[in-house]
């Protein structure tokens, strides 16, 4: 869904003690500006741990950039990486979460899309990422023992 996840009905819901994205969600993903060189966002790909890179134009969501992304937007195309800025290149992702989805909601939706990590998004700005394992985690915890015979 790239219109996002969380529906206006859901929204509405925030009183009955369910657990929201917002409260499994990874907050402050450090992205990169609209206006960093696509060089930068190579630089930060080069990290085992990172996977995509987040691009914001003054705290509002523009889009992802994955390695694919340099790959077929930069190199190939002959670009170069120093003058070419993420706000050119960056892709809208294919889903997004508002920070108050029930979090079981979200769980299912990133259970049937095979998703590991959904950026979280408030008004169009960008305040975190939802990790399908942290929610995992976090819906076990929250589950009761099984009974016992």
């Amino acid at each position: 869904m790239t219109s996002g996840v969380g529906s206006t009905e859901r929204r509405d819901n925030a009183a009955d003690g369910a657990q929201r994205v917002r409260d499994a969600m990874v907050p402050d993903p450090h992205p990169l500006e609209a206006s960093a060189t696509a060089q930068e966002a190579g630089e930060a790909l080069m990290r085992p741990e990172v996977r995509a890179v987040l691009v914001c134009d003054d705290g509002a969501f523009v889009g992802v950039i994955t390695r694919k992304t340099l790959v077929r937007e930069v190199v190939a195309r002959g670009r170069d990486p120093r003058t070419t800025t993420v706000g050119e290149i960056a892709e809208p992702p294919n889903a997004t979460f508002e920070s108050d989805t029930p979090l079981a909601d979200a769980f299912a939706f990133l259970e049937e899309q095979d998703y590991e990590r959904v950026p979280v998004v408030e008004r169009g700005r960008l305040v975190g990422v939802l990790s399908r394992s942290t929610v995992r985690r976090r819906l076990a915890e929250d589950s009761p023992p099984p009974a016992s015979d």
